[in-house]
This record gives C-alpha cells, sequence and structure tokens, in this order.
C-alpha cells in the first residue's frame, strides 16, 4: 500500500515488465466515483453481508454490498476492522472466501468475483492497473503511474494504493519502490504481511 515509515526489506526481482496496460475494465470490476465510499473502520451498510475467514496471513475480512465484494480487509495485530460485529454470509463472499482459499493454496492465479470500485477517476485508472499486474510479477508506483496517465506521479500513485480496500483481490501488495525494494504496506502486520504474500504467490526475494 502507501509507501510508508515501515522498514525496508530487501530488493525484489522483477517478474514482470514494470508497467502494466490499462484496459477497458472487467465485467467483474464495478467503478464509479459516484457511489457512497464503502464501509468506514466499525460502521457496516444496512444490508451489507460481512465474513471473516482465515488465511496464511491472518484472518481476513470480507464485506459485500449486493453482489459486489467492496472490501476485503487483512487484521493487523490479530484485530479486524468490524470485530465487534456477527458474520452476515451471503453467495458472494462464499465465493470469494472459495477463490482466496484456492489462492493460498496454489491452485488459483486470479479472482473472478464481482468487485467495486469506489473512488476518484485516478484512483480508479491505479486500482485497474493494479488488478492487471499477474499473479508473481510486481510493479513500481512510477510505472502505475505512467499506466494511470500520470508520468512522474509516484506519491500520488501511493496515496491511491493506500486507499485500496479490496487488499488481495486488487493486489496492491505487488508495488514495490522504484529501487525494487519491498516497502510501505498499512495493511496486516507492515512489510511482513507484505513479504508473505509475494512469497505465497512465487515472487522471488532477492
Amino acid at each position: 500500500m502507501t509507501p510508508a515509515s515501515a522498514p525496508a526489506a530487501a530488493p525484489a526481482r522483477r517478474t514482470t515488465p514494470p508497467a502494466p496496460v490499462l484496459r477497458p475494465p472487467s465485467p467483474a470490476l464495478d467503478a464509479d466515483p459516484r457511489r457512497p465510499l464503502p464501509p468506514a473502520a466499525g460502521l457496516l451498510p444496512v444490508g451489507a453481508a460481512l465474513l471473516r475467514i482465515p488465511s496464511p496471513v491472518g484472518r481476513l475480512e470480507l464485506v459485500a454490498e449486493g453482489d459486489r465484494v467492496v472490501a476485503v480487509s487483512i487484521a493487523t495485530a490479530g484485530v479486524l476492522p468490524l470485530d465487534h460485529l456477527d458474520d452476515r454470509p451471503s453467495p458472494v463472499l462464499a465465493e470469494t472466501a472459495r477463490q482466496l482459499d484456492e489462492h493460498f493454496a496454489g491452485r488459483r492465479t486470479s479472482f473472478d468475483v464481482p468487485v467495486r470500485l469506489t473512488g476518484t477517476p485516478f484512483q480508479v485508472a491505479v486500482w485497474e492497473a493494479l488488478a492487471r499486474v499477474p499473479h508473481g510479477g510486481v510493479t513500481t508506483y512510477g510505472a502505475l503511474a505512467q499506466a494511470a496517465g500520470r508520468p512522474g506521479g509516484a506519491r500520488a500513485v501511493g496515496g491511491a494504493v493506500g486507499a485500496n480496500r479490496l487488499c488481495i483481490l486488487v493486489p496492491c501488495h505487488r508495488v514495490l519502490g522504484s529501487d525494487g525494494r519491498v516497502t510501505g504496506f498499512s495493511a496486516g502486520d507492515g512489510v511482513a504481511t507484505k513479504v508473505r504474500l509475494l512469497a505465497l504467490e512465487g515472487s522471488v526475494l532477492s
């Protein structure tokens, strides 16, 4: 997520060209900046679905509105934003949980559950570019800035990456610093979680 204050880990070997190509959104991506924001920490909209599941990087919290996933969070120090609420399962969250289980087991390299991207046009462009970075590959903040139509805007990209509410599904863990180092990750337990996610996908850290 955002390049930040966490200590840097070792450089990662780039396994894909640095600039992902922006293509029209997948039918599974619902990008509409006019929609209300996904649930803030501690709040859940009326009628929204909620599911917590275990994972190799800690518990995950899945939130959906209607038939679209709007948030995936990784527990920080074992705590999730909506731990004070009971699960409210739904079919789309059950399918998301199944695909995440397959991903962590090494049997899935992409996701096809419907998600909703809610943000500014620039944020949505960054998230769509992130969604094109393949399993096992990495990119940089600078390359994402280029792909999103803002060359030299690595800092702005960092802000957009940090605002991503769909961890793993929109793979912000695949973004490295300009020198190829694994830096800055605000989800889970920070850089250690990012390194773990990359390792699970086969990204080689040198």
